[in-house]
């Protein structure tokens, strides 16, 4: 019998699940609330019994998966399967995940950290194609990113490569979370990219349909940002190229460093399609080396938010 594969994106908000073909085909998918009370104590029993629910729904053994594989924010220990310091789970102590949830489910598990498994998704099923080369740029209420090169995804000393948001784009920037300025998460994320429009709307003297909202104290967001600029705004016009500047040299940057086959670009801001991969196409070629520009593409992501399930899945599949 063909053995299959659980994946689990546990997020802030939700939790998905997916169980799916050795190939990465999702073939059943539910998703739970993420309970945050109580120090996220809930968050591991209640996952286990959503697994053991669903496997009992579904007829399912354990012995049917070749493994459990998550995705999981905050600093993980691959070797020991913990996670620490993922502040949007209130888990600021050591969570033994994997102790946890093979002894509830009696299946092996496999962890890494979000922002990688989402890269595995993408790059697995998504507008990566399988390659061995891919980045994949997230572009969320923070900027995140995952590296496969040579078909591994990097992990660096402590598990910190792929921090595409922390890459410095603005030397004398914005005042980062992270206590540098001028991060790429500053101007590049949904907050930044308001942030970016707020100021930029202070110095803008014309007419704009974009600053009035901005004046009159209306809630702003990267969406509004990006639908008015598609409208011709010209303040938002002047928003989107100066995000696209930053997001173009960082694109380029990368590209220069690793020279992947595709730099995927997704997360909620990426929304904005053909627009953003135009505008930021056309810095990429502005920066990259000139062999770079022709060997590396820069995609839009396809998975949505089937990437971070199926990336997980693919953690399993891809132990040596």
């Amino acid at each position: 019998m063909m053995k299959k594969l659980l994946g689990i994106d546990l997020g802030g908000t939700t939790v998905k699940f997916a169980i799916m073909t050795e190939d990465g085909e999702i073939q059943q998918k539910w998703s739970i609330g993420t309970d945050i009370r109580n120090d996220g104590k809930q968050i591991v029993p209640q996952i286990i019994e959503s697994i053991n629910h669903h496997l009992e729904l579904y007829g399912l053994s354990a012995d049917t998966f070749l493994g459990i594989g998550m995705g999981s924010p905050g600093t993980v220990d691959r070797e020991n399967g913990t996670v620490i310091g993922a502040y949007n789970l209130n888990w600021s102590t050591l969570i033994p995940v994997r102790q946890m949830i093979e002894a509830g489910t009696g299946i092996p598990l496999y962890i890494d950290n979000d922002a990688n498994v989402a890269a595995l998704g993408e790059g697995w099923k998504g507008a990566g194609e399988n390659g061995k080369d891919v980045v994949f740029v997230t572009l969320g209420t923070g900027v995140g990113g995952g590296i496969i090169a040579e078909e591994n995804l990097l992990h660096g000393n402590v598990g910190a490569a792929g921090e595409i948001g922390h890459m410095i784009v603005e030397p004398e920037g914005y005042l980062c979370t992270c206590g540098n300025h001028g991060c790429l998460e500053t101007v590049a994320s949904a907050t930044g990219v308001v942030r970016l429009a707020r100021d930029l709307s202070e110095e803008y003297a014309g007419d704009s349909e974009l600053k009035e909202l901005i004046d009159d104290g209306q809630e702003l967001t990267a969406k509004t940002i990006f639908d008015q600029a598609k409208a011709g705004d010209a303040l938002a016009v002047i928003v989107a190229d100066k995000f696209f500047f930053y997001l173009g040299l960082a694109c380029a940057n990368i590209g220069n460093l690793l020279n992947p086959e595709t730099i995927v670009i997704g997360g909620g801001v990426s929304a904005a399609g053909d627009m953003l991969l135009e505008g930021v196409e056309k810095y990429f070629q502005q920066f990259a080396f000139p062999s770079i520009r022709t060997s590396t593409k820069l995609k839009l992501a396809q998975l949505g938010n089937d990437a971070g399930v199926i990336g997980a899945g693919s953690l399993v599949t891809r132990q040596k």
